[in-house]
């Protein structure tokens, strides 16, 4: 099978109402998904709604679109961006549910992004988990969940910090099915941009660890390539790294933080394939963000480790044929792709405005459909 091009249902478009961004997301056994919402303040009217706008939170999505419904999980922390040195620290973006667990993998800039001198930048990952689907939650070693001050934020309360060029900050899980249940191999694999800046951000880096040492840091192997059999090689050495793809340049902002190519990834399982959507970011000339509209893309690939066939591409991503759109980080929701594996709903955020007449900066979904041959 092969997926020979893509089409986004304009139709379809659904706009949920309140605010929030990323979206990243997991299908768990008792048939919820989990999904991150990072910096906003969520749906009103459910229960758990502060009108405080959160740095980042987990809720659990029921139904499909677009009669779907959210509900916070409150074993989370509040974590709000309003709260002094805690401002902009947490992004709640890799997510994997596995049996009773819910790991999520919260990436930490540098600084604040307030902060200009120098400009912030994605530096590490803390591994948080619930062992109990959402009503409590601990840090990577078992303790109570803490949100490190700046000052504390070390190698040995993250997963990943200040590794080499930056890499394995910005993390997205491997969605394979409800449970994760077509994973044949036991490994959980991850995603990330390999840096900061153009030229490292539009590479690929994988890395994967067996399911029951995920909090385990020294069991992390890293793709360092393919041997002369044409089996990849798996390194413990993350300067070994080797990228799985590399995307268009020319789609990383340089004012503010730099931000862009951070993947969605899915295993079609009727389909036997692997399938991404990725995004770069619209600059304007002078490299701020959000500048024109976002680059998208689709590629497919036989293993998690590609080689990466790009199917589908857009140079100017615009919902609804609106050149005012500034869509960005489009998911793949593990759990509305279709039974045959031929079409599913994405779900991105606009950057276009916040305001309540064109609340566009929330969780958008669209159907897309596939065509396979």
């Amino acid at each position: 099978m092969e997926i020979r091009r893509l089409r986004r249902l304009d139709e379809t478009l659904h706009r949920s109402g309140g605010t929030g961004d990323n979206w990243h997301m997991t299908w768990a056994a008792d048939g919820r998904q989990y999904v991150s919402l990072t910096d906003g303040v969520g749906w009103p009217g459910r229960e758990g709604y502060t009108g405080k706008k959160h740095n980042t939170r987990v809720y659990a999505i029921t139904g499909a679109p677009p009669g779907h419904e959210y509900r916070y999980l409150p074993g989370f922390p509040d974590l709000f961006t309003e709260e002094g040195d805690r401002t902009n620290r947490y992004y709640g973006f890799g997510i994997l549910s596995l049996g009773e667990a819910i790991y999520n993998f919260l990436t930490t800039p540098t600084q604040p992004f307030l902060d200009a001198d120098p400009p912030a930048r994605f530096c590490g990952a803390k591994l948080i988990y619930s062992p109990d689907r959402g009503a409590s939650w601990r840090n990577q070693d078992g303790s109570a969940l803490t949100w490190e001050p700046w000052s504390q934020r070390a190698r040995g309360n993250m997963l990943f910090f200040e590794e080499p060029g930056e890499a394995f900050s910005l993390l997205t899980v491997l969605q394979m099915g409800r449970d994760y249940e077509h994973n044949r191999d036991g490994y959980v694999y991850l995603y990330s941009p390999n840096g900061n800046e153009d030229g490292t951000m539009n590479q690929l880096v994988l890395a994967r660890v067996a399911r029951e040492a995920i909090c385990d840091r020294a069991a992390y192997r890293f793709y360092a390539g393919t041997g002369g059999d044409g089996a990849p090689r798996w390194s413990e050495a993350i300067e070994d790294r080797n990228p799985v793809h590399v995307f268009p340049s020319g789609w990383v902002n340089t004012h503010l933080h730099p931000y862009a190519w951070h993947p969605s990834v899915v295993y079609l399982a009727p389909l036997g394939l692997y399938l991404m959507a990725n995004w770069g970011m619209g600059t304007s000339s002078d490299g701020w963000w959000f500048g024109k509209p976002s680059y998208l893309g689709f590629w497919t690939a036989r293993e998690p480790w590609g080689p990466w066939e790009q199917v589908h591409e857009e140079t100017a991503w615009t919902p609804l044929a609106d050149a005012n759109a500034r869509a960005y980080q489009p998911q793949i929701a593990p759990g509305w792709i279709a039974a045959d594996g031929r079409s599913f709903w994405m779900v991105y955020t606009d950057f276009q405005t916040i305001d309540e007449e064109r609340p566009y900066y929330c969780f958008n979904c669209q159907r897309v459909e596939m065509e396979v041959g």
